[in-house]
């Protein structure tokens, strides 16, 4: 792997756990308090198991970036698949900020549903790029699934 692949992959990776550490900038602080008090369904995970799965997605969502990245601006097809990525990020930044900063797990919701659609969207994107790179995100969809229905069970029950 050359230098300029190298560099690549450290700045897609750092893109994606910096907005995984943006994003629980506006955590953190509602997880003792507010997010404590919560009802939340039996199927809620343990609030430690949060942080490692995250950052594994981010990992796994910073490879999947360099992988269409390393492609080239000129090739058909990475400028839009990149803008989609950057757009789900964006999304699953804001859901932290709507989730925890807002106390709004409505809003939450509705966000984390059009989140869900940018990461179909993108992946069907970066499928048309570097098929390994769209299955790299896969295991993010299934999580931010999994996140859906729990967003939705906490509004319910709250």
């Amino acid at each position: 792997m050359s230098s300029g692949e190298l560099a690549k992959l450290a700045v897609s990776l750092a893109v994606c756990l910096g907005a995984g550490f943006i994003g629980s900038l506006f955590t953190r602080g509602a997880i003792p308090t507010w997010y404590a008090a919560l009802n939340k369904p039996a199927f809620n995970p343990p609030n430690w198991v949060f942080a490692p799965v995250w950052t594994i997605l981010y990992i796994l969502m910073g490879i999947a970036a360099w992988l269409v990245w390393r492609r080239g601006p000129h090739t058909a097809g990475v400028k839009l698949a990149l803008a989609f990525f950057a757009l789900q990020l964006v999304l699953n930044i804001a859901w932290s900020v709507l989730f925890f900063y807002c106390h709004s797990p409505f809003y939450a919701y509705l966000e984390i549903v059009a989140l869900w659609a940018f990461i179909v969207l993108t992946i069907v994107f970066f499928h048309q790029v570097s098929k390994p790179a769209a299955w790299l995100l896969l295991p993010y969809l299934l999580w931010v699934s999994f996140a859906s229905v729990l967003n939705f069970v906490i509004w319910r029950l709250n």
